[in-house]
């Protein structure tokens, strides 16, 4: 009998032993058998490992900085990234721009390489499924030269599945070339909250048909491209006014409502062969009375998703260091609920060493069954087959420069981001702002911290692209509650200029004293909702309001083009804007937006 090392090591003839090829779900089964005869061979301590995907700090797998050994000790109990393989046999690992793993995308590409090593230079080692959050707009880890796209509210705002169908081939290209093969996205919530502290602009919007629409192009954009999308977070979180980050959210939908907006977006990720789905951690009565979080639940998970939605690919969970999943049970219990649940993925826990000794002791004890983790590790090990993993683990410098950030998917981000830019009020054809007699423009606002889809503040991103479109703009930080003293500025400086550009973020009552006051000037404003769409409902008396959803910098050099009439607004609202006034009235409608007149 051949070892685990003669047929699954990453060479040319190993690889054609496998002879795992292809994405499609249906080619599954037959290789099967092969896959099976793999986990029969691997130990209780591998297949633990198989079910763990583990943040690691450092932009090297073997030779990260002194501070980031020093974290990897304080929080793993190792230096680096290939210790922990070593020790834990991990078959994943996510990456963050907090922990250092993402600084460009050549040194990407290199930890990605020294991280498939590491892994499978072991005895039996196996190639590890790499991934991150790349949703584009407010979350992205990997900035900058890669290229960023709008965000899903944005998206949604364009309403094109051709566009979200690009976005997914794009990015899922690009993530390829530096290593990274699975990509927490596209976001399935419908967002119906304007309250949602978490999700908002992440969502496509609030009409689960159209968010349906745009989830099912997104996957099949991204796994045409060869990485895995994941759907999140299902049962769905977009009716949310608590962060599942720091507490734990209820839906209080009944059953009949989670049929006919939550779970669509989730059906149709899954008839589009939906490679995973991360879970949420959130009560959800209607669908399990006992009180767990999604993520620990069986009915939710097993019950419902793989029972009523037919769905059997790639269960993650959320990060389980989120205080949503850890409100009822300890760090040790949270892993083995969530295997019992259905998952298969344990996603990024506080402890590593408690989580993983913890799976181990349960199988042991006889609360989980060997049977049952063989389930797990026999979908993660699929997936990692259909993604060509045995046979392609490592990517090249010559793909990362072939691939990433080209004049060809900038231009094509550039475009979309055009399409999306909405238009809601135009007092007296403000807009477009004319260069004759809006001159010298002053560019003031929140400057929220930024993604990694930013090169700046957004005040100075804005500022300088107005600038190239012939405009002479000047930025002033006001940040998201600007004091007396910071508003009095401001206004000093628009008694300079020609007109006002104000951005708002999720505004706040001091933002809109800046805004009156500005207003007051008598200077022509145009304000810009760089997050929220429901910004507007608070500043009725401005002349000119356009919402962008995001404050990147693809999103931002859209808005400018749009502002200086370089490009006519397209997006229509992707969900409806309250009146301040009385909430139960709607202000402006889904499907609201202006154009210019030509």
């Amino acid at each position: 009998m051949p070892s685990r090392r003669t047929v699954l090591a990453a060479t040319a003839g190993a690889a054609a032993s496998l002879a795992l090829s292809g994405t499609a779900h249906a080619n599954d089964q037959k290789h099967d058998h092969r896959l099976r005869s793999l986990i029969s061979r691997m130990t209780l301590e591998e297949k633990v490992g198989q079910l763990f995907v583990m943040r690691v700090y450092g932009h090297s797998a073997t030779a990260p900085d002194q501070a980031d050994i020093d974290a990897n000790l304080k929080e793993i109990g190792v230096r680096t990234a290939a210790e922990m393989i070593a020790r834990y046999r991990v078959g994943g690992i996510i990456y963050f721009t907090w922990a250092h793993n993402t600084r460009d995308p050549h040194q990407i590409a290199d930890l990605s390489n020294g991280i498939q090593q590491a892994s499978l230079h072991q005895p039996g080692g196996l190639p590890v499924l790499i991934s991150t959050d790349q949703e584009h707009g407010i979350v992205c880890r990997v900035g900058e030269p890669a290229t960023l796209f709008p965000g899903a509210m944005a998206i949604g705002a364009d309403g094109s599945r051709k566009d979200a169908r690009t976005l997914g081939r794009i990015a899922g290209q690009e993530l390829r070339a530096i290593g990274i093969r699975q990509n927490y996205s596209p976001v399935a919530d419908v967002n119906v909250n304007p309250a949602n502290p978490v999700i908002g602009v992440r969502s496509f919007g609030s009409d689960p048909q159209e968010v349906a629409g745009l989830v099912a192009a997104e996957v099949a954009g991204y796994q045409g491209a060869g990485v895995a999308a994941t759907a999140k977070h299902f049962p769905g979180h977009g009716d949310t006014a608590v962060d599942s980050h720091y507490g734990f959210p209820v839906i209080t939908h009944s059953r009949e409502v989670w049929e006919k907006l939550d779970a669509v977006p989730f059906r149709a990720a899954i008839r589009a062969g939906i490679d995973s789905i991360m879970t949420a951690h959130i009560q959800f009565p209607a669908l399990d009375e006992s009180g767990d979080p999604a993520t620990l639940s069986h009915p939710i998970l097993t019950g419902i998703l793989r029972g009523e939605l037919g769905y059997d690919g790639v269960v993650v969970t959320d990060s389980l260091g989120m205080e949503g999943v850890r409100t009822k049970y300890g760090d040790d219990r949270v892993p083995v609920l969530a295997l019992k649940a259905g998952v298969d993925q344990l996603l990024n826990p506080p402890s590593l060493d408690v989580a993983w000794n913890a799976v181990l002791k349960a199988v042991q004890d006889g609360e989980l069954t060997e049977a049952r983790l063989d389930e797990s590790v026999l979908r993660i090990l699929r997936l990692k087959a259909r993604l060509r993993l045995f046979e392609e683990p490592y990517v090249s410098h010559g793909g990362v420069t072939r691939t990433v950030g080209t004049p060809a998917h900038l231009a094509a981000a550039d475009r979309i981001a055009e399409r999306t830019t909405t238009l809601l009020v135009n007092e007296r054809r403000l807009l477009p702002l004319s260069r004759r007699t809006h001159r010298t423009l002053l560019v003031v606002g929140a400057d929220p911290a930024s993604p990694s889809g930013t090169t700046g503040p957004p005040t100075g991103v804005l500022a300088a692209a107005l600038t190239e479109l012939g405009f002479t703009a000047t930025a002033l930080s006001t940040g998201t509650a600007p004091s007396a003293a910071v508003v009095a500025q401001a206004v000093a400086a628009a008694r300079q200029a020609d007109a006002v550009v104000v951005g708002t973020y999720n505004i706040t009552a001091a933002q809109k004293t800046l805004v009156e006051q500005l207003l007051a000037t008598g200077k022509p404003v145009v304000a810009v909702a760089i997050r929220n769409p429901y910004d507007v409902a608070q500043l009725p008396a401005v002349p000119a309001y356009l919402a962008t959803y995001s404050w990147t910098d693809v999103e931002l050099r859209a808005v400018a083009r749009v502002i200086a009439g370089k490009a006519a607004p397209h997006g229509r609202l992707p969900v409806p804007v309250q009146r301040a006034d009385d909430p139960a009235k709607v202000l402006y409608p889904v499907g609201y937006g202006l154009s210019y007149r030509r």
